[in-house]
């Protein structure tokens, strides 16, 4: 036998994430919150998105075929795990997140989940029922989430949202932008204020608001890591910084 095959690999896991096309934003925080976490890393692949509109060409966007075609080539880096890092299912339903981790999970034979899933449980872990949203989307997205939320008995006591559909432009806004997008929903006193898009360079800023403001913040960029270390066997609870729901929601 060689000695490059006695060599036993050191252990390590390995975190599939989608992503949108057009997302500058969600792969070098997930990396950077994965730095956290020994031994795990995170491999990504994407699919076209450079709209969100209720247009048929923005809602097309999210069907399944490239969708799975993307989690296929992850597949092949044998990940443990793939998550849709992505809050689309926030304006088209939460059963079209559903629909697509059973279809990933059926092509590809690995776990699935995704950024809205991971949220809306994180929700029910921490019993929250009263919460703030802050998004980039345009008024007719941002109405259609805080529908579907009322719909499952979560109601939105305060929204900010800055009116933009062109995806990449998401990644620009400015920390003093969201800062005080959060200071403005804070004054409405939620059980918890959402950070609703993965393209917003949010996530890290979370502990800074919730020692700030007083609340948790929980980002839709950090729910979906939240929930892949749970389900591979990692201990949230040593993840500093990126919202106190990866300590609390357990």
């Amino acid at each position: 036998m060689s000695s490059a095959a006695s060599i036993k690999p050191d252990p390590r896991t390995l975190l599939g994430v989608l992503t949108p096309s057009s997302n500058t934003a969600l792969e070098p925080l997930t990396s950077q919150l994965l730095s956290q976490a020994d031994g795990v890393s995170a491999h990504f692949s994407r699919f076209r998105v450079t709209q969100i509109t209720l247009d048929e060409k923005g809602l097309n966007q999210f069907d399944q075929t490239p969708v799975l075609e993307a989690a296929r080539l992850l597949a092949d880096a044998r990940v443990d795990m793939i998550g849709w890092s992505g809050t689309a299912a926030g304006w088209l339903g939460f059963e079209q997140d559903q629909r697509l981790c059973a279809a990933i999970e059926e092509v590809t034979g690995i776990r699935a989940t995704s950024s809205i899933l991971a949220l809306n449980e994180v929700l029910n872990r921490l019993g929250i029922s009263r919460i703030a949203l802050v998004s980039p989307y345009t008024d007719d997205v941002q109405q259609r989430i805080i529908d579907n939320y009322r719909d499952i008995g979560i109601d939105c006591v305060a929204e900010r949202h800055l009116d933009i559909s062109d995806n990449f432009s998401f990644s620009e806004v400015t920390t003093d932008t969201l800062t005080d997008s959060v200071q403005q929903v804070a004054e409405a006193a939620p059980q918890a204020i959402l950070l609703y898009c993965t393209n917003l360079r949010s996530a890290q800023l979370a502990e800074e608001w919730e020692r700030r403001f007083g609340i948790p913040v929980i980002d839709t960029t950090s729910t979906v890591v939240w929930k892949m270390l749970r389900e591979t066997g990692y201990d949230t609870t040593g993840i500093q910084g990126w919202g106190r729901f990866f300590q609390e929601a357990r």
